[in-house]
């Protein structure tokens, strides 16, 4: 892999991140990391599984840490700046690879702050949501969806209940859940089916 480790412009100042360039025509993608104030970051070990699933089929990948984590500059904004950090990655990455396109993916918080960036974005074709915490933030806005979203939950998740994002995703136009049993939040034993399903 030629990971490259750079910043990127964001509306609170830079933004810390890695950048994977990908393989021509294949999609480029924007990934989102967990909660901030609970300790996640660009390289959570989640977050790094997905990154090489999309890796692995010649996607270039961008992730980036939120405002005020590590070296982002900015402090944290209860989701509604991390959203806009969320647009800034979209965009710094359709402005490197204009012809690529565009999917937005999330994981846990992550999702929230993705979906929302992605949310009426037009550029974005494909979305991906991996343990969306649907009992703490408002996702209610994709009832209007009109893109294809996967859905990946553990059975077992001990943050999000899977019943609760079972239910969310019957309620999403075009959503596609995918649910691994057995796995928890952070999917400990069941990396490679995460990355299957992401595939």
């Amino acid at each position: 892999m030629n990971h490259q480790r750079l910043f990127i412009p964001g509306s609170a100042g830079k933004l810390q991140a890695i950048f994977q360039p990908g393989v021509d025509a294949r999609p480029a993608v924007v990934i989102c990391h967990p909660h901030p104030l609970y300790g996640g970051t660009m390289r959570n070990k989640v977050v790094y599984w997905m990154a090489r699933a999309f890796e692995e089929q010649g996607c270039a990948v961008l992730r980036f840490n939120f405002r005020g984590v590590e070296q982002s500059e900015g402090a944290w904004d209860d989701g509604v700046g991390e959203s806009d950090d969320a647009r800034c990655a979209l965009d710094w990455l359709n402005r490197r690879l204009p012809a690529a396109p565009l999917w937005m993916a999330g994981f846990s918080f992550g999702c929230y702050a993705g979906l929302r960036a992605a949310f009426g974005d037009d550029r974005v074709a494909r979305l991906f949501a991996v343990s969306p915490a649907v009992e703490h933030y408002d996702f209610s806005f994709m009832t209007a969806n009109g893109r294809p979203l996967t859905v990946v939950q553990g059975s077992a998740d001990e943050v999000v209940p899977a019943s609760a994002v079972m239910r969310w995703a019957e309620q999403v136009p075009r959503a596609r859940l995918k649910l691994i049993e057995g796995a928890g939040h952070f999917y400990p034993n069941h990396q490679h089916a995460l990355q299957q399903a992401l595939r």
